[in-house]
């Protein structure tokens, strides 16, 4: 791991799920006894996740049952911000998402003020996607969970995420999506302020340098990039400011920040 000057001492953390804490359906090397580590040094922290195929329950009790407990609170997801907002709104959505993420969307009623997707994997069909445009045409609002260009998927390989998806929503329909989930900076502050931490203090710790670091880092947060998951080699150099750190994995950062 090379050696990084740290601004500020670290008084809160955000990490990424999928590709950092765990890898598929295994925890990455180290990581559960890294967070063990931070509990234990009373460091806050959140997870953060841009994950829209499940729900946050599914999210909590697959970890459980890899073997970190932690509550459902620990957890920001784009769905439940945007459910906020749709609330907030009074916005009646037209839903184009995984048939999993859909729990955490009951009660809401469904119409055409607004669209909302997410990754939506084999059930993004042409019939969804048309409903979408003719909706947006019309004048919906448009909320993207996230614009991931990709993820790990379960063969090791990259796998199409939503954000090719979002953007041909937009190129269609000539509208731009209010992103909800990472690199957002409103995803980043209402996490900064579940810690109760100055935003400067707190690092991001993710795998993807677009999302995760570049985000957090355009918000005012430091970020640290590590070498798992989607990460893929010289990622870091087309980050303008470079990472406050790249690592090898989430236990090596947390090794930096207790030093």
């Amino acid at each position: 791991m090379p050696a990084a000057s740290r601004p500020l001492p670290v008084a809160g953390l955000l990490l990424d799920l999928d590709g950092v804490v765990h890898i598929r359906e295994k925890p990455a090397p180290g990581s559960f006894a890294a967070i063990e580590r931070l509990r234990a040094a009373r460091i806050p922290f959140r997870f953060v996740t841009n994950t829209t195929r499940r729900s946050r329950r599914r999210i909590v009790a697959d970890l459980d049952q890899m073997g970190l407990a932690l509550a459902e609170d620990e957890v920001l997801t784009p769905a439940s911000l945007v459910l906020e907002l749709l609330r907030g709104r009074g916005l009646a959505p037209l839903f184009v998402i995984h048939p999993d993420l859909r729990e955490d969307f009951v009660g809401v009623p469904e119409g055409v003020d607004a669209v909302v997707i997410g990754d939506a994997g084999h059930f993004f069909t042409y019939e969804a996607l048309n409903r979408a445009f003719r909706a947006l045409i019309h004048g919906a609002e448009f909320f993207a969970l996230a614009r991931n260009r990709n993820f790990r998927d379960s063969d090791g390989e990259l796998s199409l995420d939503v954000g090719g998806f979002v953007a041909g929503l937009e190129y269609a329909s000539g509208r731009e999506a209010e992103v909800i989930g990472k690199p957002a900076p409103a995803f980043f502050h209402r996490a900064v302020e579940a810690l109760g931490v100055p935003a400067r203090g707190v690092m991001m710790i993710g795998d993807d340098a677009e999302a995760d670091v570049g985000g957090a880092m355009a918000a005012g947060l430091m970020g640290a990039l590590v070498k798992t998951g989607k990460y893929r080699p010289g990622q870091e150099d087309a980050l303008a400011p470079p990472p406050t750190l790249v690592a090898d994995n989430l236990a090596s950062v947390v090794d930096w920040i207790l030093a």
